[in-house]
């Protein structure tokens, strides 16, 4: 086999050893402030119908008609890798009556996207997402909105910006598309060729193309507000009331629309700076899903952990989440090793990470092999220390040796455990 066969599929990564332990901790982390907010986790199938996400997401968008891993099994059921969390979390929803119809729920999990990989674009990725199932409230958004500000604190990961607009009612939607149509098909020879076919199909991803020359067509365009009722705008400027009260800097961005066929009233983007031209680290928005004979409305995000890791990097807070103690029992002899065996279960049974060499080699080998897995204490022990009933503790850190007693032992590493 030649060196590429070994390389995961283009667009993918694994996730190993030191790394993962950075992923592991700010989960930890996050897993606490959701907690902190009232959310309970849950895990969907990777694998969905086809159907959730063209209903849910819009097959006009560009998720559906470009990006989705679709397939179809023995039974000839067309099936499709989740491209995002929302519509499979809606789909277990709705069914389950209303069991759920105020519910809180969260999840950390890959996503699928078929797309060209770039920088903060991948193949596979994985997203760190909330849903709080409920009508419209607006101090529910903003709460949101709140909680993903908390997050990136508690992982230190300052500096991020919030932008902020409308969808609108739903009653406004019809409006909003037919008035920028009219005002963009006298200039739709300046806009790109997605941008002509997106006029017809979903217009308001026109505000939201990155291309040069559709930008330049859009930023003298009215504001989305402009073609909605007054209670929509009503509804956008409570949002906005309970953010200041809550002293949490947003800016009101006309242009952002988010392009998912579900969203209604709030949408955001949060951005960092230190993610270059692929700046934004998290979005969301309320949203109404049908699903079968439900609509299910609610308001949630979804956040890129890769796009935090970057960032985090790039702060230099790429801490490794090392843990805190790692005990290594070095065996002199190989009538030591169940002995020492029993000594490993006993500090694990009280919440002590150790490990040992089960093979006999050499003490050079063994302290070598605590080195790599950077062990914090390496405990030696020989056919001198078990006559005496002692044990040589090593600090790694400063490279002090001391024999203590097995009392003493137990007592200097729960301590630092």
């Amino acid at each position: 086999m030649g060196s590429d066969d070994f390389q995961p599929i283009q667009g993918m990564s694994d996730l190993a050893p030191p790394a993962i332990r950075r992923w592991q901790k700010l989960e930890a982390q996050a897993r606490i402030v959701l907690h902190r907010y009232g959310y309970e986790e849950i895990r969907t199938p990777v694998l969905e119908k086809l159907s959730v996400f063209e209903r849910s997401i819009g097959d006009t968008t560009d998720i559906v008609q470009k990006e989705m891993y679709v397939l179809e099994d023995r039974g000839g059921r067309k099936l499709a890798l989740r491209p995002e969390g929302t519509a499979g979390v809606m789909r277990f929803v709705a069914g389950h009556g209303q069991d759920f119809q105020d519910g809180r729920l969260y999840y950390i999990a890959p996503m699928f996207r078929c797309e060209r990989p770039q920088a903060g674009r991948k193949r596979q990725f994985h997203q760190l997402g909330a849903e709080a199932i409920g009508t419209p409230n607006a101090r529910v958004d903003a709460e949101m909105i709140a909680m993903q500000v908390h997050l990136l604190h508690d992982w230190g990961l300052e500096g991020a910006s919030i932008r902020l607009n409308t969808r609108g009612e739903p009653a406004d939607h019809a409006a909003v598309q037919q008035g920028f149509r009219d005002l963009l098909r006298p200039l739709a020879g300046r806009l790109c060729e997605d941008c002509r076919r997106r006029m017809e199909t979903n217009v308001l991803r026109v505000l939201d193309c990155k291309q040069e020359g559709c930008r330049e067509v859009v930023k003298d365009l009215p504001p989305v507000t402009s073609f909605m009722s007054e209670a929509s705008r009503a509804y956008l400027k409570d949002v906005c009331a309970v953010l200041d009260k809550l002293e949490i800097a947003y800016v009101l961005d006309p242009g952002l629309v988010r392009g998912l066929d579900y969203y209604r009233h709030t949408v955001w983007e949060l951005t960092h700076p230190a993610l270059g031209a692929q700046d934004a680290i998290s979005g969301g928005g309320r949203y109404g899903l049908k699903m079968g004979n439900r609509e299910i409305e609610g308001v949630g995000f979804a956040m890129g952990l890769e796009r935090v890791m970057t960032a985090l990097e790039s702060r230099h807070l790429d801490d490794t989440g090392e843990p805190g103690t790692l005990v290594w029992l070095v065996t002199l002899g190989d009538e030591l090793l169940d002995e020492n065996l029993e000594l490993a279960q006993t500090l694990r049974m009280r919440g002590i990470a150790c490990r040992m060499d089960l093979v006999g080699r050499s003490m050079k080998a063994q302290m070598r092999a605590a080195g790599r897995a950077g062990a914090t204490h390496v405990v030696i022990r020989g056919a001198s220390e078990a006559e005496k009933g002692v044990y040589q503790l090593k600090t790694m850190a400063d490279g002090v040796q001391r024999e203590v007693t097995l009392p003493d032992l137990m007592e200097i590493l729960a301590a630092g455990a």
